[in-house]
């Protein structure tokens, strides 16, 4: 390998780490409450240093965001496409995106349960995002079993997102009440998604 090459691989490791030090922190002290100065700190770094990768904390945010929505969307699709059977490969995915948040909490908190980006600016908004893209392939699975005639006919967006608000309300509470005495695991995604899903059935 080449010096050119090893810096780059080295400055694109710093970045990642600045992405991983950052997403734990926002996580665990909430995005309010941590500076560029304390991710600074985290990584041994000087301030100066992360400004040169990221302009601000909220752009540091919005690229936590779409690195989560990139790696959900992947995992999603490879559980998914596979299968040929609508409703099963529906399922699936909707099993996919509640297994990523359990998996990954602190991923999941920032970037479903931060209220920063409730009101989007020009720089750092939804159309375009990782995230229109991964909730459009729901939409997707939606339309197909609609016109498949295995769901039935009515707003997409509307079924769409139920269905997301359904998983979305799961995952938050397997994240956030883990005191709480849930049923197994296992069984509870169960439950949740076939009661949505055949609830749309026709």
């Amino acid at each position: 390998m080449g010096i050119k090459e090893r810096r780059e691989r080295e400055k694109e490791n710093l970045r990642q780490d600045i992405l991983d030090v950052a997403r734990e922190m926002f996580a665990t002290e909430g995005y309010e409450s941590v500076s560029m100065r304390k991710i600074a700190d985290k990584i041994e770094y000087s301030a100066t240093t992360i400004y040169l990768y990221f302009k601000d904390k909220n752009e540091l945010l919005y690229q936590i965001c779409e690195e989560t929505f990139a790696q959900l969307g992947e995992k999603i699709r490879a559980v998914s496409e596979p299968e040929t059977d609508l409703i099963i490969r529906l399922k699936k995915g909707l099993r996919a995106y509640i297994e990523f948040g359990v998996a990954h909490p602190h991923h999941y908190q920032v970037t479903f349960m931060s209220p920063v980006f409730s009101h989007p600016t020009d720089e750092y908004h939804y159309e375009g995002s990782m995230g229109e893209r991964t909730f459009n392939f729901l939409r997707e699975e939606v339309t197909n079993c609609v016109a498949a005639g295995k769901l039935r006919n009515g707003d997409i967006d509307a079924i769409s997102q139920a269905l997301w608000a359904g998983i979305h309300g799961t995952t938050s509470l397997l994240i956030g009440h883990i005191d709480f005495p849930f049923v197994e695991q296992n069984k509870l995604i169960e439950t949740v998604i076939d009661s949505m899903v055949d609830g749309f059935k026709t």
